[in-house]
């Protein structure tokens, strides 16, 4: 029989909408190796903070999309997103993603509903080993296999992603039926968009994509500055305005507009902040941004349009060019 109250027992087969508590420091770093990480997944310096508080499973993150190489959904086993919990990149250079951190269920004991905003958890008595915790701000960078030093080359969970997952073919039954076991996803929900993902197929064998749809700006891209500030209520533009500033190849100055972001259009949210420095999760190489890039609050991925990675739920937020965007008076 599995004891929830210790971490090496992994599985706890949590469900979206359950109460968890974060473990201690200690007891986490006690399941993590050399490089800080659980069967491949680093836990980050950023995550130290959450220790000790009780959140509500988001999502649970038995699969998540692939942003590094093939862009599609990859199976993650016994891991969760909790309500909130995003990475601020404090431990990686300012880093201003904001990804939805992911926790090993090795991290995490459920909490009965009725105690769930009771106290916090009682904290483990023995103090993490500061050497332990030096350790994960050192594998913050990626390491040089043969000096053994740390590089200039960012590594976190998203440039890890490919280590702590394994390839999820997209027509396995079996990760639909997660989702809905996890109550990720309601039931018509997924009818509805695996219904659409079967139409958008027959579209491709007819030589039509819409997730590729080329857009029609001519000449220079736009440039239309509005200089936002966190906390301004922005609209979004309609989608025909918006295939006027990207190009054939859906990019206005390299940013790229996704089918993800379609939805989103002639809605209102405030904005979450400018995105000026930025981890490649390809390289781990820091990319500097433009000034007018910023992300919305309550605008991220929904997993619902993308091809080969339907229900991803990593709720990515996507980047908007300020030209793709009008001021609310």
């Amino acid at each position: 029989m599995l004891d929830e109250n210790r971490p090496t027992d992994r599985r706890l087969r949590l469900r979206a909408g359950e109460w968890v508590e974060i473990r201690s420091k200690a007891e986490i770093l006690a399941t993590l190796d050399e490089q800080g990480r659980l069967d491949g997944l680093p836990f980050m310096p950023e995550m130290l903070a959450f220790c000790g508080q009780r959140v509500r499973v988001y999502k649970v993150a038995h699969k998540t999309c692939d942003t590094i190489k093939t862009y599609t959904n990859r199976h993650m086993p016994d891991a969760v997103h909790l309500e909130g919990l995003r990475c601020d990149g404090a431990a990686h250079g300012g880093c201003q993603a904001r990804c939805l951190l992911f926790w090993k269920e090795a991290w995490l004991r459920r909490v009965p509903g009725r105690d769930a905003q009771t106290s916090v958890l009682q904290q483990n008595a023995a103090s993490p080993d500061p050497t332990t915790i030096a350790n994960l701000e050192r594998h913050t960078r990626q390491i040089d296999p043969i000096s053994n030093a740390a590089t200039e080359l960012y590594s976190c969970q998203a440039v890890a992603l490919r280590d702590s997952t394994t390839p999820l073919h997209w027509y396995d039954p079996r990760h639909y039926l997660a989702d809905l076991r996890s109550r990720n996803v309601r039931f018509w929900v997924l009818v509805k968009y695996v219904a659409y993902a079967v139409f958008r197929a027959m579209l491709r064998r007819l030589g039509r994509d819409l997730a590729t749809r080329p857009g029609r700006m001519s000449g220079k891209p736009p440039n239309r500055r509005l200089d936002l500030a966190p906390g301004e209520l922005v609209r979004v533009r309609s989608r025909e305005e918006i295939y006027q500033t990207i190009g054939p190849d859906r990019k206005n100055r390299g940013l790229w507009y996704d089918i993800e972001m379609e939805p989103f259009s002639g809605k209102v949210f405030p904005v979450l902040g400018s995105v000026e420095r930025l981890v490649d999760e390809k390289t781990g190489k820091m990319l500097k941004l433009s000034r007018d890039c910023v992300i919305l609050d309550g605008a991220f991925c929904k997993g619902c349009l993308s091809t080969n990675r339907l229900f991803c739920p990593r709720s990515i937020y996507p980047y908007w060019r300020e030209a793709w965007l009008e001021r609310v008076q």
